[in-house]
Parts: C-alpha cells; sequence; structure tokens
C-alpha cells in the first residue's frame, strides 16, 4: 500500500485551514473583548451596542470550519471513502494553506479594526450603527477567502490530473 497518497495532503490541508482560521479568531475576539471590557468598566449599558463588534472576529473560524467541512466532503472523507489522486492532494493541500492564511489575517485585521470602532461607539454612543460598518469592510475579504476555498475545493475535486 502506497503510504504518500493524494487524501493524506487532502486531510492535512484541512486540518490547517480550520486551525489557521480558529486561532485568527480566537485571538480576534480575545483583542475585541480585552478592549471591550475596559470600555464596559465604565460604561455598562453599551453592552448590546458592542456585542456585535466582540464577535466579529469570530466569523473566519466559522468560514475556515466550511471550508474544512467542503474539502473533506469533496473527497469522500465524510463517508468513509477518502479518495485523492496526489496531485490533487498538494493541490487542496494548497487551497487550506492559503485558505488558512487568508482567513487568519483578516481576524486579526477585522479586530484592528473593531477596536476602533469599540472607540467611537464608547464616545458617541449614537455612532454604534455605523462603527459596525468599519469592520464589516474587512469581513467582505473573509468571505472571499471562503467563496475561494469553496469554489477551488470544488474545482479540484472535479479536476481530473
Amino acid at each position: 500500500m502506497n503510504v504518500i497518497n493524494g487524501a493524506m495532503f487532502v486531510a492535512i490541508g484541512a486540518a490547517f485551514v480550520a486551525a489557521m482560521g480558529a486561532i485568527g479568531s480566537g485571538i480576534g475576539i480575545g483583542r475585541t473583548t480585552a478592549h471591550a471590557g475596559g470600555i464596559l468598566s465604565e460604561k455598562p449599558e453599551l453592552f448590546g451596542k458592542m456585542l456585535v463588534l466582540m464577535a466579529l472576529p469570530g466569523t473566519q473560524g466559522f468560514y475556515a470550519l466550511v471550508v474544512m467541512f467542503l474539502m473533506l466532503q469533496f473527497f469522500g472523507f465524510i463517508a468513509g471513502t477518502p479518495k485523492a489522486s496526489l496531485p490533487q492532494g498538494i493541490a487542496m493541500l494548497l487551497v487550506g494553506i492559503l485558505i488558512g492564511f487568508v482567513e487568519f489575517k483578516t481576524a486579526l485585521d477585522q479586530a484592528h479594526s473593531a477596536l476602533g470602532a469599540l472607540d467611537l461607539t464608547a464616545k458617541r454612543p449614537e455612532e454604534s450603527g455605523r462603527a459596525i460598518l468599519l469592520p464589516a469592510l474587512v469581513e467582505t475579504y473573509a468571505i472571499l477567502g471562503l467563496l475561494s476555498g469553496v469554489l477551488l475545493s470544488l474545482w479540484v475535486s472535479k479536476a481530473v490530473f
């Protein structure tokens, strides 16, 4: 039996994308909640307006999980029959690495943007609706990473090489 096969690389890519999305989201939420904690210690009535801002960097973890699940689904892991050619496996490893870095980086950038939005909300609570738009702009690129991961995974799973 061949020890090195494509399915192994698909699994590594899937694990990598999930891990990077989760790590980035964890760091991002940690930063936003720590910052909000300081604000809320003086203005606890702003919790409802700050909740979305604290949670937004967590979406990348979910996007990465979706990409991981689809990678595993497209290559038969969910059904218990993993199968991929070596070129497909290597391609999926690269997809996992690249989309993993996109989700990791956008989670950190979104947290950074959310910190400014939290400060805006603290100083001008009536602007909380507009403040959410600031980190939501970064969300666009996290979603593009998700879509890229889904489309590339689908394409590689159907490709014959």
